[in-house]
């Protein structure tokens, strides 16, 4: 790679949306039930690989372009989908997997946080991750199926956010705010 070049950019921000947003869709509605036959743990491949691979390598760009807020959101979020997702199927008590979901449910707080200001992409899509993880992870302590379908729903309308902002970022469409989107999503503004 040449060392003149950034490695970072709006387009791979871009990229890392439209990978937590399929991720996070696919996440979602595995939890909500709405599909006949289709569990969150049928996510695990696509979690791995492209929420978890793909996400932590689009972080690392974002770091070495200086972008540090966006590049801690991909590469811990990335980091959080490649465990997620290896650990599917996995025989683990209830509160360890509530645990877990309440660790990373503290990531996406801080990432809720950290994008204050820069709208409904940034703080919308951390603000319904961090409500999805939540609930989650009380429906697991809890064992109880109503509030893991809740968190799946808020986990897929996070994702489809997250997608719809790549997108309109890629396609120029407007965004919630009436503007048409700029070259790249940014996780903190």
């Amino acid at each position: 790679m040449d060392n003149e070049v950034s490695a970072g950019s709006a387009t791979s921000s871009t990229l890392g949306h439209l990978a937590l947003g399929l991720t996070l869709l696919a996440f979602g509605i595995g939890h909500t039930g709405v599909i006949d036959n289709v569990a969150a743990s049928d996510a695990a491949s696509l979690a791995t690989w492209v929420g978890g691979v793909a996400l932590f390598i689009v972080g690392l760009l974002e770091f070495r372009a200086g972008n540090g807020g966006t590049g801690t959101a991909f590469a811990g979020l990335g980091a959080f989908w490649f465990t997620w997702g290896n650990g599917a199927g996995s025989e683990v008590s209830a509160e360890a997997a509530g645990m877990f979901l309440l660790l990373f449910a503290l990531l996406a707080l801080t990432l809720t946080a950290a994008s204050a200001g820069s709208g409904l992409f940034g703080q919308g899509v951390y603000g319904l991750l961090f409500i999805s993880m939540l609930l989650l992870a009380i429906a697991s302590f809890a064992e109880n199926d109503g509030l893991a379908k809740a968190g799946g729903w808020a986990g897929a309308v996070a994702g489809l956010a997250a997608w719809y902002g790549a997108t309109a970022a890629l396609a120029h469409w407007p965004t919630f705010s009436g503007r048409a989107a700029g070259r790249g999503v940014t996780a903190t503004g």
